[in-house]
């Protein structure tokens, strides 16, 4: 009996020594505490606090899976994906008790996530995800759409070729309204763009002109006439914008492109041989790509290249690469041609050709595709009657990404959640309603769910202005105090703006309504120049207040183009995107000088939607708001009242949500703490 008695006691000291002691009350007590206040603290965007206060709880309960998991969310939330995934696989492997699926799902989302952009040659292929039908038996809504224009909130304008009319859809392919134009209607209407002010342009094939319509798609009037002049057409087709708004129209009858000024007036026309040119014979779908202008040829089954002024330059691809090619579309550097039954992808760069999708051999004659804010392919098939929405074949199966970011229990019972919806690959998903939503409590629906907010339509955005206080951009005081003017006057009073100068250590200036900075000085910099500023310690410092405010937000950086060698020292250039990226916020960077602006904050602008500019290229940085404010988000607030017992606030009370979208969807479980009572 004694051997036994002294073999356990054993057994017991060794696991104490290597960790695996059975937890006392008190550790399980313990830990609960430090978890509470963890998962408050990740709510309250405070996820360096949470990580802390998690790991505290994991020194309780070492191999708690619960811990583990919301210890990899947060180190999500940070920008440490590595360590993200290595905690979750070790929540998994630890009596996981949530759904093992909905973590391998999100597991797996971040390990295909890459930086970079849509590369075709890795076998991108698109496969329908949902449509909208003209119509419905014996039925029709429209007939005949032909080409189509996404919107930024996840809507889209329709031409019907057929019924003549422009139609106006929502994210799930419900008709908002259909408009036909002037009072003797349009007339065999085909292509449609939108100006920067928002003015829309409706090329009319059969009226030989084109039409002018507001933003919400009430005519004003029309432009160009038949016949063979400057300023004439016979049979326009697809349009394009040169970045001088100058209207370029494919023009099937005259065999050219006329070209119009923004306010319709004719300028010219070309297309015709000369030199080792043959001319254009059937010219089709159109597109402006950095001042270059793509011309599809439906003959020869190609496409030409031409300077902003019509001069030939050369051709993107062989003769008889294309069957028939109709609509034009820019996507990243890529061309998107609709060719019978199938979409191709061009690469600008060098000609090469993929297949992107493809409608099988059913009859259908593919006009245009073109990408939506939420990552698809909006394509019109003028044979089958349909707009196609297609999706990647990994987001249509592995579905969207749903996260709960924030919930405000502090009027318990009512709840209020901020949730994020994105596709596999980061970008987010706008244009969702009410119905697109479901909220659940141990699978039973939520009384009194409403969606309260929906960020995409929000005016308003929070920027972080890092100066950088390098001795090269100490020489540039006039041009810096103009940029800062600039982005407080564009701000319109809304929002909140933080100054924070890029030192050795990073130093929160001042903060507050942008009215502040109107009249901002240099000198009232408080920080001194450096030689090694570090860059990724102030981007942690903006992200970290730009957090609690507004859901648009982004990170302006204002230098004279240049990166020093320890600016990245402590979080590499890939953890720093990941912290943007995860935590919804753009980069933008302001070049000073003349000087060729560092790759680094190209990079980073590349992989948060952000922009570099110039501080004085011919447009100005006026613009730089209005650009940060277009930046899709795809955040989302629900409320809805909980049925469930708190037991004085100390229970985590679970919850599940679901996001649809046609035939996709997400889901995601979670939870929160009710009120110490």
């Amino acid at each position: 009996m004694k051997k036994v008695i002294l073999t356990s006691l054993c057994i017991l000291l060794l696991c104490a020594s290597f960790g695996f002691a059975e937890p006392t009350p008190a550790d399980r007590g313990y830990a609960a505490d430090e978890f509470r206040r963890g998962v408050q603290s990740y709510y309250r965007g405070a996820y360096n606090d949470a990580i802390l206060l998690f790991e505290k709880a994991l020194s309780y309960l070492p191999n708690d899976s619960m811990i583990l998991e919301w210890l990899g969310y947060a180190y999500y939330q940070s920008g440490i994906e590595g360590a993200a995934i290595q905690y979750w696989e070790d929540a998994l492997k630890n009596n996981y008790k949530g759904n093992e699926l909905l973590l391998q799902n999100q597991i797996d989302i971040v390990k295909e996530r890459r930086v970079g952009s849509v590369q075709f040659e890795d076998n991108v292929h698109f496969v329908e995800a949902g449509a909208f039908p003209g119509k419905d038996g014996d039925k029709f809504y429209y007939s005949q759409p032909i080409s189509v224009l996404p919107e930024k909130n996840g809507e889209c304008w329709v031409i019907a070729y057929g019924s003549n009319e422009l139609l106006h859809f929502d994210a799930n392919g419900l008709m908002i309204e259909r408009i036909r134009g002037p009072a003797n209607g349009f007339d065999r209407p085909m292509d449609i763009v939108r100006k920067n002010d928002g003015t829309l342009l409706v090329s009319e094939y059969a009226g030989d002109r084109i039409a002018v319509l507001t933003k919400d798609g009430k005519f004003q009037k029309t432009f160009g006439s038949k016949g063979r002049k400057v300023g004439e057409m016979l049979g326009p087709q697809y349009m394009a914008l040169d970045s001088s708004e100058n209207i370029y129209v494919s023009d099937f009858g005259n065999a050219r492109i006329d070209v119009f000024n923004s306010e319709g007036q004719g300028l010219f026309t070309f297309g015709r041989p000369v030199g080792d040119f043959e001319g254009l014979s059937a010219p089709s779908g159109i597109t402006v790509i950095n001042d270059v202008v793509y011309v599809a040829d439906s003959t020869p089954g190609t496409i030409y290249m031409f300077d902003t002024a019509g001069n030939y330059l050369d051709i993107l691809v062989p003769k008889g690469t294309f069957i028939r090619p109709e609509a034009l579309k820019k996507w990243e550097n890529y061309i998107l041609v609709a060719d019978t039954n199938r979409v191709f992808a061009v690469d600008i760069s060098n000609g090469a050709v993929f297949e992107a999708a493809s409608t099988g051999n059913a009859p259908s004659r593919i006009t245009c595709a073109v990408p939506d804010m939420n990552g698809n392919l909006l394509v019109t098939d003028f044979k089958s009657n349909e707009v196609f929405v297609m999706s990647k074949m990994p987001e249509l199966v592995g579905g969207l990404a749903v996260q709960v970011i924030h919930v405000d229990s502090s009027k318990f019972p009512t709840v209020t959640m901020d949730i994020r919806v994105e596709n596999r690959q980061h970008q987010p998903v706008v244009g969702l309603d009410d119905p697109n939503f479901l909220v659940t409590e141990k699978k039973r629906h939520v009384s009194g769910q409403t969606l309260t907010g929906i960020a995409s339509l929000n005016d308003t955005c929070d920027v972080a202005v890092l100066v950088d206080k390098s001795m090269q951009t100490a020489e540039y005081k006039e041009a810096l105090q103009s940029a800062v003017r600039d982005i407080a006057k564009s701000m319109n009073g809304k929002g909140t703006l933080y100054l924070i100068s890029v030192s050795d250590i990073p130093v929160l200036e001042q903060s507050g309504a942008p009215q502040q900075f109107l009249n901002f000085v240099p000198s009232q910099l408080k920080a001194s120049n450096v030689d090694q500023p570090a860059i990724d310690l102030a981007i942690r410092l903006a992200v970290n207040k730009l957090v609690p405010g507004e859901k648009k937000r982004g990170i302006i950086y204002i230098s004279a183009g240049s990166v020093e060698p320890n600016a990245f020292n402590s979080y590499g250039l890939t953890d720093l995107s990941s912290y943007l990226n995860n935590n919804g916020v753009s980069f933008f960077s302001i070049n000073l000088s003349r000087n060729q602006l560092a790759p680094e904050l190209t990079f980073l602008a590349n992989q948060t939607s952000g922009k570099d500019y110039y501080i004085f290229r011919p447009d100005g940085i006026s613009m730089i708001i209005d650009d940060m404010l277009d930046v899709p988000v795809g955040y989302y607030q629900i409320q809805y009242k909980s049925s469930l017992p708190t037991n004085f606030g100390r229970d985590f009370i679970p919850v599940e949500v679901e996001a649809y979208l046609l035939n996709r969807s997400g889901r995601t479980e979670t939870g929160y703490f009710a009120p110490l009572q």
